[in-house]
């Protein structure tokens, strides 16, 4: 007969690997919790073909720093580990085969380790420098402003239609030269990519949107290498054409990877923040009182309900042992940023939302090497967005019961599949 701590693990496991993520969609927290309370690292079984290792799941904020920082017990890349079977397609369902190269079947910075990480992670993070981001805040102000002019008259909008998505994307698109007609195409691409595949599982229609994302990504390429711009994917290419320092599959799938990575999930914060806010109107009112606690109001959303449910998975390339439990080498952990950053071992309150808070550490966008690069861009567009949205809208409110409100379970992540505000 199988203990509650059992019932508890396959629950969100099998939530987890579902299709459309069970009960993790509308609200995973109260499992999280019931999670966190069996202990820090879970062990579940993972529904993979071709493999007998264990997994497990990472719930507490210790043990998945540890996890994540620790390059030398764990790695993104199964293959690099000897005697494995070679799981890393297999964990979004893809078996690599595909006629175009994106991030989900080339070499990436999510799923390779040093020296390559470091490699292909320093062509573009000097792209990516507080500092530098901080240069693009007035365009980035623009079209927040721009945005909400179009729907000013209107008196209501889909906030994520409208506002959530545009925003990032424009402002990623402009960055790395992608052209302004071109940007509702990729809207279907991600949403594809973000909604078709989870661990284990692809839609059957998601290949085909994968070979045509690769396949844009090389026409785009091509028309880089003859008409050069002042834009981060001429920069890339003409590293790439310099000679050892970027291949093509490597360029193909950093510029996939940007593309979707860049909008995302900073479409996602955005729509649930505001969702968090209107649900906590005290916080919202304390907020519209005092904009200086903007900053401080994102990091909070960050860590209340962020955008990443889990992070790429990481396996065991030695045996050890982790709060009691022994690893195998080959073992796959997934750790759980949304369940680590309600830890009540590490903040008060944690499934209070206070948007003063001093939020020391979170792992909304990862941990350790492959720590989420463009973290210092979604800051900026998060502060951008709220606070050009209250400032503006004062009066923003929800225009459907709140109730009809509701959510999908994409690869890694929850998001909004619309939030219709009045103004």
């Amino acid at each position: 007969m199988k203990t509650t701590d059992h019932m508890i693990a396959e629950k969100v496991a099998f939530s987890l690997f579902s299709a459309d993520g069970g009960e993790l969609t509308t609200n995973p927290f109260p499992l999280f919790a019931q999670l966190r309370s069996v202990g820090p690292i879970v062990p579940i079984p993972i529904p993979l073909e071709g493999t007998d290792r264990q997994g497990w799941m990472v719930t507490q904020m210790k043990e998945a720093v540890q996890i994540l920082k620790d390059h030398t017990h764990f790695t993104v890349d199964p293959r690099s580990i000897s005697g494995n079977v070679p799981l890393k397609h297999s964990i979004s369902g893809n078996n690599g085969e595909s006629d175009s190269s994106t991030f989900f079947t080339g070499n990436s910075m999510l799923s390779v380790d040093e020296p390559d990480h470091r490699r292909l992670r320093g062509l573009v993070s000097k792209v990516f420098t507080p500092r530098f981001i901080e240069g693009l805040r007035p365009r980035m102000q623009e079209i927040a402003d721009e945005l909400l002019d179009q729907v000013q008259e209107r008196g209501e909008m889909d906030l994520i239609k409208d506002y959530a998505f545009p925003l990032p994307i424009n402002v990623i698109s402009e960055m790395l030269g992608v052209p302004q007609a071109d940007r509702a195409q990729i809207r279907i691409w991600s949403n594809a990519l973000a909604h078709g595949q989870g661990l284990g599982k692809q839609d059957e229609s998601v290949k085909e949107h994968m070979r045509a994302f690769g396949e844009y990504t090389s026409q785009l390429v091509a028309e880089k290498r003859l008409h050069s711009a002042d834009d981060l994917i001429s920069q890339m290419v003409a590293i790439e054409e310099a000679g050892d320092r970027l291949s093509e599959e490597e360029l193909l799938s950093m510029i996939t990877l940007l593309i979707f990575a860049g909008h995302e999930t900073t479409s996602n914060l955005i729509g649930t923040g505001t969702l968090m806010l209107l649900d906590h109107p005290d916080q919202l009112k304390k907020l519209k009182a005092d904009p200086s606690l903007v900053p401080s109001a994102v990091e909070e959303l960050l860590r209340f309900n962020g955008p990443a449910t889990i992070v790429g998975p990481r396996f065991a390339m030695r045996d050890i042992e982790i709060a009691g439990q022994q690893i195998k080498m080959g073992d796959m952990l997934l750790v759980i940023p949304t369940s680590a950053n309600r830890d009540e071992t590490q903040f008060s309150d944690p499934e209070e939302l206070d948007i003063a808070r001093n939020v020391n550490r979170h792992l909304a966008f990862g941990h350790g090497i492959h720590v989420c690069l463009g973290k210092p861009l979604a800051r900026l567009e998060g502060e951008i967005a709220f606070a050009t949205l209250f400032k503006r809208m004062p009066n923003l409110r929800l225009s459907v019961p709140r109730e009809r409100i509701t959510w999908s379970f994409s690869l890694n992540s929850r998001s909004l599949t619309a939030l219709p505000v009045a103004f």
